[in-house]
């Protein structure tokens, strides 16, 4: 069993160094290791009473709105049940749109949006399912795996899941918590640190891949956006409409952002048009217009998907690799979401990188410097420290140092830490 690890291990030593992707396993993935043990040891606090209140809560709210439906419906039935809810809606209450199958009525996530104006009953469902989620995924089962003993909860960080290099937590996932609802930002309020000598500090970057994106594509106006520390939304809105940077309207900027992070998903026309109720003809416009501004993330976008066609693979700054065969798929549909994954990994996947990079040097000061505070969750662009109050300071300067010199880019990384004495405190 040795010689075989042995063997197997020499293999892949080989394969790497081929690959380019040595110094990424060395330097990167390998010293992580130790860091989300470290983490996953620790594990975070959380109030066992105030999750029972707030599971007790969601079960009142999730009753009233099934009394609201029932109503609606002028019957009950079980909503969770897509071929009764189907029947409800499709049938009973003669919705438009209904896409009948062996099974019944589609009521997925989508066909559910595009129905919200149509009928009170939609959007009370909609609310019913996200309630509901909060109530078994996290009400219900950050109970169930609470530790009993020491009241934490230990998740399990995984670095090699996501096909971007991103780390994903399971077992519970607390980087999946549904933050642009009011109460699941609320479920933040029950993480806690371990005791009073101890606050939590919370660090995230600031629109991370919008700083790739810039550095990846080297598109001078981005930089220089960057640089002078400008509203970046506000000031994409003032080039692609047009208007005096003074003079952007909230809705201009809140389109502009939509365009920003939609470039970045690789979004075409038609997705942006639905995101921002307009016609696809508006939305490809939008779309040239800021191609027309930045024309070096047209180039980058396009050499992306040509080289990713050619070599089978495309890359991010550390020379992680993803696989995508399916650029070169004969089905167009395939081939076009891999398009959309061929232009977003090299971003998602540097920025998955940098930060991957950040937690290690963190750790790692935090040791060498003897400190009680550690790093204790990471969800995505933002890292959770339990600082020991009276290194609080010292802490807060090693987060917001290490973090934006995690990696030496042509635009700075910007960190913004927050204390609080509970996670939604912090954030």
């Amino acid at each position: 069993q040795a010689y075989a690890v042995f063997a197997a291990q020499e293999n892949m030593e080989k394969l790497l160094k081929e690959q380019g992707m040595w110094d990424l396993y060395r330097n990167v993935e390998i010293p992580l290791v130790f860091t989300l043990r470290q983490m996953e040891a620790d594990g975070i606090a959380a109030e066992k009473e105030a999750l029972s209140v707030y599971g007790a809560d969601l079960a009142e709210r999730i009753g009233e709105l099934e009394a609201q439906i029932y109503e609606e419906a002028g019957e009950e039935f079980n909503i969770n049940s897509p071929k009764q809810l189907g029947v409800i809606l499709f049938e009973k209450l003669g919705l438009k749109g209904g896409k009948k199958t062996k099974t019944g009525y589609s009521t997925a996530a989508d066909v559910l949006e595009k129905l919200r104006t149509a009928h009170p009953i939609v959007e009370r469902i909609l609310h019913y399912r996200q309630l509901a989620k909060l109530k078994s995924t996290y009400a219900d089962g950050l109970l169930a795996v609470m530790d009993a003993e020491t009241e934490k909860i230990y998740s399990t960080f995984n670095q090699t899941i996501t096909a971007t290099g991103r780390i994903s937590s399971t077992e519970p996932n607390l980087q999946n918590i549904p933050v642009r609802l009011e109460l699941g930002r609320e479920l933040r309020k029950i993480f806690i640190p371990e005791s009073a000598e101890f606050c939590f500090l919370d660090a995230d970057y600031s629109q991370i891949e919008l700083r790739v994106l810039a550095h990846i594509s080297g598109d001078e106006s981005l930089i220089a956006a960057f640089k002078s520390n400008q509203d970046i939304h506000r000031m994409t809105a003032s080039q692609v409409f047009h208007v005096p940077f003074d003079e952007v309207t909230p809705l201009q900027r809140s389109n502009a952002k939509a365009v920003n992070f939609g470039i970045i998903y690789g979004k075409g026309a038609f997705s942006l048009g639905q995101d921002l109720g307009i016609s696809r003809k508006e939305a490809e416009e939008y779309i040239n217009a800021y191609f027309a501004r930045y024309p070096k993330i047209k180039t980058f976008m396009e050499d992306t998907i040509k080289n990713g066609t050619k070599n089978g693979y495309v890359s991010t700054l550390w020379n992680r690799r993803r696989n995508m065969p399916e650029l070169q798929s004969s089905n167009f549909m395939q081939r076009a979401a891999g398009e959309r994954a061929a232009m977003n990994m090299p971003i998602q996947g540097t920025a998955a990188d940098i930060i991957k990079l950040a937690m290690i040097k963190v750790h790692r000061a935090l040791q060498e410097g003897g400190y009680r505070s550690r790093l204790i969750l990471q969800v995505h662009d933002e890292l959770l420290i339990e600082a020991y109050k009276e290194e609080k300071e010292a802490v807060a300067k090693i987060l917001k140092e290490n973090m934006e010199h995690a990696a030496d880019l042509l635009v700075p990384l910007d960190v913004d830490v927050h204390e609080g004495a509970s996670w939604f405190e912090a954030k």
